[in-house]
């Protein structure tokens, strides 16, 4: 009979049933696929967005898929005062935390020429600013009771458009976004080494195309080809981005940190991106 206590069952590798999750941006999209990979395995996530609507009917479905448990807070990230109030309600609800998701996240494309300075301060401000002062403000929690075999654990939802200069199209670009993102890879490999004294982990995870409001678009024109110009023949689905965040928030993950995952099939190294295809 197999022993149950075996360190190396994928049970026990990969386990997360009983443990908090805050995912930022966890109503929709990425988040929403983090949330649901969560509960499915029977962790207790507390998602945060601004729209309460959307929220509440995430968590009511999400409570009807498995053994865990979602709730929800609205909230802005997109000041300090924002994050704080968020970080302040969390306190109130919970003495440990074990994973925070910084998700929260925005894309404004414009004209090089006449491209709003406000749309440059309002993307830095949710995909960059926010990932730093929700960090800083949870690390009490995430740090309690953490080991070195069992830490706390930051994941920073970064993009494939940290590595790539594919952010034009056309007259348009997206030059704020990925240079938010390009941020947020370097803000978490800071935070690793800020934080690993604490037996917090910090990892960037960087997706290339995923079915979201923000790739809706180029999905529903473009499918077939947004398919053959990834070198796996497809874009990324439910399974791959929880496949990587149970990886990094598990057992299996602990002695990962500073580090940056593309999740893309291989399009950033083979350099074939839509941006090169489509003009919107």
């Amino acid at each position: 009979m197999e022993k149950t206590d075996n360190p190396l069952l994928i049970g026990n590798l990969f386990g997360i049933q009983g443990r908090i999750a805050v995912i930022t941006g966890g109503g929709t999209g990425l988040g929403e696929m983090m949330a649901n990979a969560w509960v499915v395995n029977g962790g207790h996530v507390v998602i945060a967005a601004r729209k309460e609507e959307v929220l509440s009917k995430t968590c009511e479905r999400l409570n009807g898929m498995g053994t865990g448990k979602a709730e929800y807070i609205t909230s802005d990230l997109s000041s300090k005062a924002g994050c704080a109030a968020l970080c302040d309600e969390l306190k109130k609800r919970f003495d440990k935390i074990h994973v925070l998701v910084n998700n929260s996240g925005m894309a404004i494309a414009g004209e090089f020429h006449q491209y709003p300075e406000k749309d440059w301060d309002d993307v830095f401000n949710l995909n960059v600013k926010s990932i730093f002062y929700m960090t800083s403000e949870l690390t009490p929690l995430l740090a309690k009771d953490a080991t070195n075999l069992d830490p706390g654990r930051v994941i920073v939802i970064a993009s494939v458009q940290a590595f790539n200069n594919h952010s034009v199209f056309g007259d348009h670009g997206i030059w704020s976004y990925s240079s938010s993102k390009a941020a947020a890879v370097s803000l978490a490999s800071n935070l690793a080494v800020t934080l690993g004294p604490k037996l917090i982990t910090v990892n960037a995870i960087c997706p290339g195309l995923f079915p979201s409001s923000m790739t809706e678009e180029i999905i529903s024109h473009a499918e077939q080809l947004a398919c053959s110009l990834h070198p796996m023949g497809r874009y990324g689905a439910v399974e791959d981005m929880a496949g990587v965040f149970l990886f990094l928030t598990s057992r299996a993950g602990a002695h990962i940190s500073a580090n940056a995952i593309l999740s893309d099939g291989g399009a950033t190294a083979a350099a074939r991106f839509l941006n090169d295809h489509i003009n919107v």
